[in-house]
């Protein structure tokens, strides 16, 4: 396994399985030009948080009753992880959450967007549920509203509990959706009192294929095209299903959606042709998940490319799938294709990625600040979505402590002016971003890298745990302040 495999290089292989054949989305408006609203605040009412997830910062894996999840046996599973370093005591957030809740609360922010970790719940996926594992989130949802912060949960970061992939094949089987459901009705049962919105699944372009198609990420699986494509309809199902719980068992009123990693389209040129183009491809990039999600079907371009090995489903599930969500979450780091308009199906062109575009301390991050732009105004005017929240966006930095012990990334606070400036366009623009979760809180295990890439806005140490805000806290500090970029 290469560090160099893009974290998010499936869009080229599994997006490219939509490439069937051209859609009638709508006609495209000309773009708007660049410098509307530039150094506007944005609207008062816009929710600024940050965000972590279960695996990468908890640690205690194996306390008070936690069952066993797929990244703890991948983890130790020789050759699988860069630095040989597993989640087994991460940020120890486990014990030191009052002291990060401490350290959110000091950035400004009104959002914290956390993962629950399904395994510490229900141990072996489904029957007897463990009730420390709840209590955990409990301690910690009070602790973030003592703080006046509001907790976005998510459900689902990838930590299946192992004890489904044994005895189902996880995401394989639909016993899997079903058991999904269940965790979330019994979580949004005891936590909605006070947990207004959640997330359901988070990245399933990554998880599905990286875990189960190419055997990077855990489980590590490499299931033939078909397997692949129903696995990936099986957590689409999970989604719905939880969607139905949580509407079910949950406080009225509590808000739902799912959190995407949406293959990200920008039109090379912002012709108005390019710009429809790049709604095609938007549309057809993301049929598996994002687009059965919202639409309640699959698109006969996906289908029709997919041929025999398209997944298998029922007009009943399709329906549940499609059930109505209040938000959708979309995870942006960068642009995945640049497209021009095609004469011929499916309507456009993907162009290659010239060796010497730039990229960030991770190389699959390549800097294009305008997807920030576009991927949301893109999805809002295909699925006519109201409420679109950046749920992840950030880099990595060499980080690099100096001789006075500071840390100063220049290189991130260059990267988030930048993207949050395209961001701010998007909004005066009318795009319905509400809210914007910075990746991460602080350096934790980023997956298959371990240890060796930081995207936190504070430096942990992992030896000693000790958490040092970097340069761009106190940047991102004043953008909250503000409500706005500097100029």
């Amino acid at each position: 396994m290469s560090a160099d495999f893009s974290r998010r290089h499936f869009a080229k292989l599994a997006g490219l399985a939509a490439l069937g054949a051209a859609t009638g989305v709508g006609a495209a408006e000309s773009e708007t030009p660049a410098s509307a609203g530039r150094g506007a605040p944005f609207p008062k009412d816009f929710l600024w948080g940050t965000a972590t997830s279960s695996y990468q910062i908890e640690g205690a894996v194996n306390e008070d009753g936690r069952g066993k999840s797929i990244w703890d046996v991948f983890s130790h599973t020789p050759g699988k992880i860069e630095d040989g370093s597993t989640g087994d005591r991460a940020n120890e957030h486990y014990h030191r959450y009052r002291e990060d809740v401490a350290l959110i609360k000091a950035l400004g922010v009104r959002a914290y967007r956390f993962s629950i970790a399904w395994p510490r719940v229900f141990p072996d996926g489904t029957g007897q549920p463990n009730p420390k594992g709840l209590d955990f989130y409990n301690r910690l949802v009070d602790e973030l509203l003592a703080s006046g912060i509001e907790p976005y949960a998510t459900l689902y970061h990838w930590d299946l509990p192992q004890a489904l992939q044994d005895r189902v094949g996880g995401w394989q089987s639909s016993d899997t959706s079903k058991a999904f459901a269940d965790y979330a009705a019994y979580v949004a049962a005891r936590l909605t009192d006070r947990v207004k919105n959640v997330f359901t699944v988070n990245e399933v372009g990554r998880f599905v294929n990286f875990g189960y198609g190419w055997g990077i990420d855990a489980p590590g699986l490499k299931l033939p095209a078909v397997q692949l494509n129903q696995a990936r309809h099986h957590v689409a199902l999970a989604h719905g299903l939880a969607v139905q719980a949580i509407r079910a068992s949950g406080r009225a009123g509590t808000r739902v959606g799912a959190a995407e990693n949406i293959a990200a389209c920008v039109p090379a040129i912002a012709t108005a042709e390019n710009i429809r183009a790049a709604e095609i491809a938007t549309r057809e990039l993301n049929a598996g998940f994002l687009g059965v999600v919202l639409e309640g079907r699959y698109t006969d371009g996906f289908l029709a490319y997919a041929g025999a090995d398209a997944p298998k489903f029922t007009a009943e599930e399709l329906k549940i799938i499609g059930a109505p969500t209040d938000f959708v979450g979309l995870n942006i780091y960068a642009p995945q294709f640049y497209v021009t308009a095609s004469d011929r199906a499916p309507g456009f062109h993907v162009l290659p990625f010239p060796t010497s575009f730039p990229h960030m301390n991770s190389e699959w991050l390549r800097v294009g600040p305008e997807v920030i732009y576009w991927a949301p105004r893109l999805a809002a005017k295909i699925w006519n979505i109201e409420t679109i929240y950046i749920s992840e966006n950030g880099t990595s930095s060499e980080d690099r402590i100096a001789a006075d012990g500071q840390v100063y990334d220049l290189d991130r606070i260059m990267f988030l002016r930048n993207y949050l400036t395209q961001m701010q366009r998007a909004v005066a623009e009318g795009v319905p971003i509400r809210g914007y979760f910075l990746w991460s809180l602080m350096d934790n295990f980023e997956w298959i890298f371990g240890y060796g890439k930081r995207f936190g806005l504070y430096r942990v140490d992992f030896e000693t745990q000790a958490r040092v805000a970097k340069l761009s806290a106190a940047f991102y500090r004043d953008v909250v302040a503000r409500n706005a970029i500097g100029v």
